[in-house]
């Protein structure tokens, strides 16, 4: 079963076009490339459960009032660098659309019991014969 994709609303991301850092010559310092993605998560139109999976993540770009902010600017063209930013968020929305599985508990089997008593009962040996019981000291 393939869980339906979560849209983001496009009118709740705030995008901005600033000047990318790094190398790129006299292009860099005159043209504005790069992109400044804001998503308010707690004022977004979300499902509650995809919201607080959202806000549980421990990313950097998380701002402590719950806005991730996406900067993307691999690319030279702004179209370009706005489509990468709106994809990132799309990814990281859709990572946490599905909520985790529930762990199960299982027991360990018996042979999996016998193979560590073995390799304790070997490791034993070995320390035993290490000792020098035998006054070699």
């Amino acid at each position: 079963m393939k869980p339906a994709r979560i849209a983001v609303d496009p009118a709740e991301v705030t995008l901005t076009a600033i000047r990318a850092q790094g190398a790129g010559g006299q292009n860099v310092n005159k043209v504005s490339n790069a992109v400044h993605l804001r998503f308010d998560i707690r004022a977004s139109s979300l499902p509650e459960d995809v919201k607080a999976r959202l806000l549980a993540l421990a990313d950097t770009r998380l701002t402590t009032e719950g806005v991730l902010v996406i900067k993307a600017q691999e690319h030279r063209s702004l179209e370009m660098n706005r489509a990468d930013a709106l994809a990132r968020l799309d990814a990281l929305v859709q990572s946490v659309a599905m909520p985790p599985r529930k762990r199960k508990p299982t027991r360990p089997t018996l042979g999996s019991k016998l193979r560590r008593l073995e390799g304790k009962s070997q490791r034993a040996q070995v320390k035993a014969l290490r000792s020098g019981r035998d006054g070699g000291g």
